[in-house]
């Protein structure tokens, strides 16, 4: 996911080398083996979080990084819902994509957070917006009571032209000749919230610059959480202190 520095690395290292914990239960949305949910802390009585993981979109890069952070939420009482969704090399991509995050979102109803890592950020901003176009149904009417979105890949077009990850964004939306057409329906620098959003970026992370998470707060008004010497994983390994000041914004 990487090919930053070695804070990176070792943020990565650290968050990809816990042991993976299997959900209580696992629900579909639909017939693909993607359009799946994973669910940790069934029937706890905190607050239902949607979850939704990064990878830059790509099919190598699925949930399974994010269920010891989900096991860890369950633990503290959080009912958490890992979602699951095709992605570019696996029957993915724009606009696909983003009709398995509304279809699991329609399935499950909404939550008291949606979270979004990286790619995921960009989802859950999308979700959280007057999303739709030609090409996709309107979002959800309440995609979430608020949006927590993490080191977001939050500024599309600004992503593209810094060619992060080797070109993602242009893999994602299909092509240099579909982005004119798509980044108004995909880019959460054109899609205004419709629920509260807060985003936390840390201040060293080398994967998704925090300039892209400046952009979208300076012209949304949703609040910005720096952290301060921290990379692109760590609020997603357990006991990191980036964690725990992801744990205090989901409450």
């Amino acid at each position: 996911m990487s090919g930053g520095g070695a804070l990176t690395a070792a943020e990565e290292s650290a968050l990809l080398g816990l042991e993976p914990v299997p959900p209580e239960r696992t629900v579909a949305y639909g017939e693909h083996p993607s359009q799946v949910v994973d669910l940790y802390g069934v029937g706890a009585p905190g607050p239902r979080i949607t979850v939704l993981h990064g990878g830059f979109w790509r099919e190598a890069y699925d949930r399974t990084h994010l269920s010891p952070f989900a096991a860890a939420l369950a633990e503290r009482g959080t009912a958490v819902e890992l979602v699951e969704y095709r992605r570019v090399g696996g029957g993915g991509g724009w606009p696909e994509t983003a009709r398995d995050v509304a279809a699991a979102l329609a399935l499950l109803g909404p939550p008291d957070v949606l979270l979004g890592h990286s790619a995921g950020g960009q989802l859950a901003l999308w979700a959280a917006s007057e999303s739709g176009g030609p090409a996709l149904p309107p979002g959800p009417d309440r995609a979430a009571d608020r949006v927590v979105a993490v080191a977001p890949v939050a500024d599309l077009a600004r992503a593209h032209r810094l060619r992060l990850s080797a070109g993602a964004v242009s893999e994602f939306l299909g092509g240099e000749g579909a982005l004119a057409e798509r980044l108004p329906e995909a880019d959460p620098m054109r899609l205004p919230p419709r629920v509260p959003v807060e985003v936390l970026h840390g201040t060293a992370d080398d994967v998704v610059p925090v300039e892209l998470s400046r952009n979208y707060a300076n012209d949304w008004g949703a609040r910005l959480n720096l952290l301060t010497g921290v990379g692109h994983y760590a609020p997603f390994t357990p006991g990191t202190p980036a964690f725990g000041v992801l744990v205090d914004a989901l409450r």
